[in-house]
C-alpha cells in the first residue's frame, strides 16, 4: 500500500498538482507588503502558503476564505504542525502570488463565527469543512500584526 501511495503522490507531482498538496517546506519568498484593505485578490486564490515559526521557518499550503472581513485558514480537528508553531508563536506569514504579508493568527472558538466560516468555505470550495465543533477543531483568523 505505501508503494502505491508513493507512486500517487509521485503522478501528482509529475502532473503540477504539487501545489495543491499539504507539502510544508521552509521560508517564503516575495515581496513584504502590508495586508490591501480589499481582500478579494487573495481568496481568489484557491491555495495560499503559510509560513510559521517556533524554532525555524515552515510553511505549508492551504486553503483560505474571508469571514467579516479577515482571512481564516482550517486545520479541522488536526493539530498539524502549523497549529503547534502558532500555540508557540501567534505570528505568521501568508504569501500570495509573489508577495508576503506578515499576520497574526487568533484561534477561533466562536460557533457564530465559526458557521459564518463554514458558509464561506461551503462556497468557496463546495464542500463542508469536515467537523463543524468549534471547541474541536482548528480554525484561525489572520490579521496584521500589533506593534
Amino acid at each position: 500500500m505505501r508503494k502505491f501511495n508513493t507512486a500517487i503522490l509521485m503522478g501528482l507531482l509529475v502532473m503540477g498538482c504539487a501545489e495543491y498538496l499539504p507539502i510544508s517546506s521552509g521560508a517564503l519568498e516575495g515581496r513584504v507588503q502590508p495586508l490591501p484593505a480589499a481582500l478579494d485578490r487573495i481568496t481568489q486564490d484557491k491555495i495560499i502558503q503559510l509560513e510559521t515559526s517556533a524554532s525555524e521557518a515552515y510553511s505549508v499550503n492551504l486553503w483560505v476564505v474571508e469571514v467579516m472581513g479577515y482571512l481564516h485558514v482550517f486545520a479541522g480537528d488536526n493539530k498539524a504542525t502549523w497549529v503547534e508553531h502558532i500555540e508557540q508563536n501567534r505570528n505568521v506569514r501568508l504569501r500570495s502570488g509573489d508577495e508576503i504579508f506578515e499576520l497574526e493568527a487568533d484561534r477561533v472558538t466562536d460557533p457564530k463565527i465559526f458557521a459564518l466560516f463554514s458558509a464561506a468555505w461551503e462556497a468557496k470550495y463546495g464542500n463542508s469543512p469536515q467537523n463543524e465543533d468549534v471547541e474541536q477543531t482548528y480554525l484561525y483568523r489572520l490579521r496584521p500584526r500589533s506593534s
